[in-house]
């Protein structure tokens, strides 16, 4: 099978417009096209009935887009069926692997990096640096796990999968069955900007809100200075996981439509009712209050030992030995999450347009070399598959991953051949060319519900141009 990565390119600087963009394919050079798109050849073009034209629909790079029409049967239908097979016993050893790394890691550092060992400080700092970021990288190890036990993917027994996952969890003061309800609700509506719970982008009216400028103002908008993108880069990777339990920062604000009435007068942010704490937050129902509360009672306990440990210890070697890595694991759940979700390739849907199999197409694969694949078990190389069938085990994930790819064809997204750097790259690029989601100009019939990434940074295709209020009404 041929290899299904995009050719390495670079951000295009705008200049292109709808009109310039053509159909690209997998024999079209990066020279000859801004960014030889993965969804250029749909399979609805083999078809044998030709579909009316919809409108032409271009994704940020200007590459044309066509809405993949195979179906989550054809996806399933082509994976090896022991790729399906879990293993508690296989789950466990890797609980068992991750734990002792961070536990040996801790002995060594605690026992041989101390004054009398190393007494020049500078030395002694750089070494409990690297502590810190092994640590976070294990501690990310460990989040991953328990995010397949959430999936009831780390083995058949959900007593078992929750088990794990609640003691994984909350070690990492994370509460497990509120994110898994929540992270469930994601799975079932991604790529849907009514319902999705994980990154949804602001649309054109929400973005210009945001910075005081009306919507039509955008296209004339100066470029932001790279100051204020790595601020607020800096501000998402400290700050973005706990803001999403806290305030569901960035899943959707449709709480009203909640069906029990749960979120009637809540809304996003700080004291507005949504979190994922409180039983009666609109991210639950009425069913679901007990569980919430288990997890907190998890955090409370772990809460209870940490605070122990800083008051016998210290709390400054508390910050160092569990502190800082912590902020490291949040860091890369972050990032993670994020460049799964987000890329100038991918589309967003409007609800009457979504569909599942639509939805789990508009995630993306990435490459992020030993560190990926063996310490963050595959979570970033095989995201793709798992929002299809997120019960299959990630050490089945690469071969179930090639199975879906000869389904899928050029609708599969991967930037597995820009490796690791590619990977922090791609935090850059994507801050600086997704700043919020509208359909492409012109667009017809069912291509106004697909929206794609659009930006003030002179990137890719320029923004629609629209007329100020007063003059859309003469």
């Amino acid at each position: 099978m041929s290899s299904t990565a995009l050719p390495k390119r670079t951000a295009l600087q705008r200049n292109v417009t709808a009109d310039s963009s053509a159909n690209s394919s997998s024999s079209v050079s990066p020279v000859d096209s801004p960014r030889p798109s993965p969804s250029s050849t749909s399979l609805s073009s083999m078809a044998s009935d030709p579909e009316p034209r919809k409108g032409k629909m271009l994704d940020t790079y200007g590459n044309e887009f066509e809405i993949p029409n195979y179906t989550i049967k054809d996806i399933r239908d082509a994976i090896p069926p022991h790729c399906y097979e879990r293993s508690g016993l296989t789950g466990l050893y890797y609980v068992a692997r991750d734990a002792a790394c961070l536990a040996v890691t801790f002995y060594i550092f605690h026992n041989y990096v101390t004054p009398e060992t190393i007494p020049y400080l500078p030395a002694r700092v750089a070494l409990w640096t690297v502590y810190t970021i092994l640590q976070g990288l294990f501690g990310t190890g460990i989040w991953v796990l328990a995010h397949e036990c959430g999936h009831q993917a780390f083995s058949t027994s959900k007593v078992l999968n929750d088990t794990v996952g609640f003691i994984c969890h909350s070690f990492l003061l994370v509460p497990y069955f509120s994110w898994k309800i929540s992270h469930g609700k994601h799975h079932k509506a991604t790529g849907n900007l009514a319902r999705d719970m994980v990154f949804v982008p602001k649309t054109r009216q929400e973005y210009a809100s945001r910075i005081g400028k009306a919507a039509h103002e955008l296209s004339e908008l100066m470029e932001e200075t790279p100051i204020l993108t790595a601020s607020n880069l800096v501000l998402q990777q400290l700050f973005g996981w706990p803001m999403y339990l806290f305030t569901n920062v960035t899943g959707h604000n449709n709480h009203e439509r909640q069906p029990e009435g749960r979120g009637k007068g809540k809304r996003n942010g700080y004291f507005g009712g949504v979190n994922h704490f409180n039983p009666s937050s609109p991210l639950y129902e009425a069913k679901d209050a007990k569980l919430i509360v288990a997890s907190d009672i998890g955090l409370l306990i772990m809460g209870t030992i940490l605070y122990a440990l800083g008051k016998n210890f210290g709390w400054l070697n508390l910050l160092v030995w569990y502190g800082i890595p912590y902020l490291w694991v949040n860091h890369w759940l972050v990032a993670i999450t994020y460049l799964q979700h987000t890329d100038p390739t991918l589309p967003h849907y409007e609800p009457e347009v979504w569909n599942f199999t639509r939805g789990a197409a508009a995630t993306i694969d990435r490459e992020f070399g030993f560190v990926g694949r063996q310490l963050l078990h595959g979570i970033i190389e095989t995201h793709v598959l798992h929002h299809y069938v997120s019960t299959i085990p990630f050490y089945h994930a690469d071969e179930a991953s090639e199975a879906i790819k000869k389904v899928m064809g050029k609708h599969y997204r991967s930037e597995a051949h820009t490796g690791p750097m590619g990977f922090f790259k791609a935090l850059w690029t994507s801050f600086r060319t997704c700043q919020w989601v509208e359909p492409t100009e012109g667009a017809e019939g069912e291509s106004k519900g697909v929206l794609f990434f659009r930006n003030r940074n002179g990137i890719g295709v320029p923004p629609a141009k629209i007329p100020p209020p007063e003059e859309s009404k003469n």
